[in-house]
């Protein structure tokens, strides 16, 4: 490694990676316990599913970082042949695509929820996220196996501690002396094509759900106007979708805000592969190593960003972006069954 390398930012991102999923976890498990506890939505599957798969891709990579400062290697020095460079950018390309599939998922979810509840009810239950993450974890793994047949390479970049998918012309196999060919890098521009591809489409989704809840909000305030000269039945249905109207603003802010630390983390290393391909300029290869790590911080906040916005901070947004004053004068407008049950659903 080159002199003055340091393991510090690593182990840094290491542990509160490691920290993060594991409170994420403890937390979504916690709010499936008690006697007032519902089944598990569809939604609850997929947010699971997001933080495991966030877990699984900080541990398995994030060692041999430690262990190459630890011997003072590179990564291809760890093992004979590279097989570890080889395995890292597998495990890197695939968490990274897999853990935006899912997000889209998510924001498909919501998406069709609102927009078309009827084939939402009919057809999706939580055991449809039970076959939609085994058909995530399969595309993933052949679409990051290409490279491994041929279409693609797994390179190891500066300072010798990570490895991913070529995006250079210019460098030569470091186990061999084939150049570089362009259709190695044109993996990089598939790769990074898929993620701009589903960034577009969650946003698009988190559009359409956000037109969904103005509506939504629109037609709510005309009934509680109503509901104040009618009989308590209508007022009693009006407090039902006001806790139906809470909860998918709920599910839209914590989607939103991942899909948007997704799009940030994602966008560098998205550039780059374009601007790798198609601009004449010389090669920076300290720009890659910066959009690498910002793709690998990713798998670190979005267990954070779900274990800050705990039920308190949502209600505090919400009321923030319903236009009320303040928490207290949305719960006092809300009937006293549905503020128990939406403290039942948010859990503790």
């Amino acid at each position: 490694l080159p002199a003055g390398a340091r393991p510090l930012v690593s182990a840094l991102m290491f542990s509160a990676g490691l920290l993060g999923n594991l409170l994420a976890l403890r937390l979504l498990l916690r709010c499936r316990r008690g006697p007032r506890a519902r089944p598990p939505s569809l939604f609850y599957v997929l947010v699971l599913a997001l933080v495991v798969t966030d877990l699984l891709g900080t541990c398995s990579v994030s060692p041999f970082v430690l262990a190459s400062y630890h011997c003072n290697c590179t990564l291809t020095a760890l093992a004979q042949g590279g097989h570890i460079c080889l395995y890292f950018g597998f495990a890197m390309s695939f968490f990274g695509l897999a853990t935006m599939l899912i997000l889209f998922a998510m924001a498909l979810e919501r998406c069709l929820a609102l927009r078309w509840p009827y084939f939402y009810e009919r057809f999706l239950s939580p055991r449809t996220g039970l076959v939609a993450l085994p058909a995530i974890y399969a595309f993933s793994m052949a679409f990051c196996s290409l490279p491994l047949v041929g279409f693609g390479r797994y390179v190891q970049y500066c300072p010798g501690t990570w490895c991913f998918i070529q995006m250079h012309l210019d460098n030569l196999q470091q186990n061999g002396s084939r150049e570089v060919s362009r259709l190695d890098v044109t993996f990089s521009l598939l790769y990074a094509t898929l993620l701009l591809f589903l960034i577009l489409s969650v946003l698009l989704c988190n559009l359409s759900v956000i037109a969904k809840l103005a509506r939504m909000h629109r037609r709510g305030q005309k009934t509680r106007r109503l509901a104040t000269v009618e009989q308590p039945q209508v007022a009693g249905g009006c407090g039902r979708r006001m806790f139906s109207m809470a909860e998918e603003i709920d599910h839209l802010l914590l989607l939103s805000i991942m899909t948007t630390t997704f799009v940030i983390c994602s966008l560098p290393f998205t550039i780059c592969a374009y601007m790798n391909k198609f601009s004449k300029e010389e090669d920076n290869y300290d720009w890659d190593l910066l959009a690498l790590r910002f793709l690998s911080i990713n798998s670190i906040i979005d267990p954070w960003v779900f274990a800050i916005l705990r039920p308190p901070v949502l209600r505090f947004m919400r009321s923030v972006l319903c236009c009320q004053m303040t928490p207290a004068s949305q719960d006092r407008q809300t009937s006293s069954p549905a503020k128990k049950e939406l403290a039942a659903q948010l859990g503790p």
